[in-house]
């Protein structure tokens, strides 16, 4: 009896065991977590390469991204998401994993949360909570967007003409406006001080909710009902403040009287005709309910 007892108990200890490596779900065939080199003054670079979908599938690495980065990415969820101790921000990591050959982003996603449970001890839960969220809507007066024109598609060229050579991109400036210029033919953000532009062509308005969303942290709602596609240009003051007069004219006595400067809602509504109302409503959240502040030895 004693001999079958123990057949049991070792049968049940291994379905046990089998139902947790299934439950715990896809790994990485091996990663490093080691903390980022201290900042030193200079320049340096914070981002990831490598991972499904890209060039190169079977290796990823990230570099000086903190505990929530890591968190934000492997949940798939914003930051605004995530609720836990101001810490997870304030140390930098180096990631490098070996993916295995055929792994999804979905797959890649699992991986991450498993590396994080094992090095950082991580557990989390969802829960909803009623957070300030914003309604993006048509303001008085209608929009102010510019629509899209579909692309005219390009002659036949028969001629062997050698491939030219993409020219370096300029160093950002200042526009007549204030605000730094992207390169002509370029779209995204580009900033300077405390100013910024952001310019992309054939943009939804989902797109447009989702940039606002990231830049302002908090989630946005697309009330406008429009459909289209539009060429969208809009300049920005982080937090407001006072516009510098445009470079040539900084010079000359008759320089234009100093003005506002637009925070981003503001610009939203002044230069495409949206509105940007502020509410309360339900957000899925992420709750960190433990977390190691060092990770275990690769």
């Amino acid at each position: 009896m004693r001999c079958l007892a123990c057949v049991i108990l070792v049968a049940l200890a291994c379905e046990a065991a089998s139902g947790q490596l299934e439950r715990r779900g896809p790994e990485f065939e091996v990663a490093s977590v080691k903390p980022s080199q201290p900042p030193t003054g200079g320049p340096f670079r914070v981002g990831t390469s490598g991972g499904p979908g890209s060039k190169d599938p079977t290796l990823w690495a990230c570099e000086n991204f903190s505990l929530s980065n890591l968190i934000t990415m492997a949940y798939g969820i914003a930051h605004y998401q995530l609720s836990g101790p101001d810490w997870l921000g304030a140390s930098m990591f180096d990631v490098t994993a070996r993916v295995p050959e055929g792994a999804t982003r979905d797959q890649f996603k699992l991986m991450l949360q498993n590396l994080l449970a094992e090095r950082f001890k991580l557990t989390v839960h969802h829960e909803s909570k009623d957070l300030p969220v914003y309604e993006l809507a048509i303001a008085k007066g209608g929009p102010k967007l510019k629509e899209s024109v579909e692309d005219v598609a390009p002659k036949d060229d028969t001629t062997d003409a050698a491939p030219s050579r993409p020219p370096t991109p300029a160093p950002p400036k200042l526009g007549k406006d204030g605000y730094p210029e992207l390169a002509p033919g370029r779209a995204g953000m580009i900033g300077m001080g405390d100013r910024a532009r952001w310019y992309e062509p054939k943009a939804t308005m989902e797109r447009l909710r989702s940039f606002l969303a990231a830049q302002l942290g908090k989630p946005i709602t697309d009330a406008t009902g429009l459909q289209g596609k539009y060429d969208i240009s809009l300049y920005w003051c982080f937090g407001g403040g006072t516009r510098a007069a445009p470079p040539e004219e900084s010079a000359s006595p008759a320089a234009p009287e100093i003005e506002s400067e637009p925070t981003l809602t503001v610009a939203v509504q002044e230069q495409l005709g949206l509105r940007l109302i502020p509410k309360k409503g339900p957000v899925d959240v992420l709750v960190v309910d433990h977390a190691e502040k060092v990770p275990t030895q690769n």
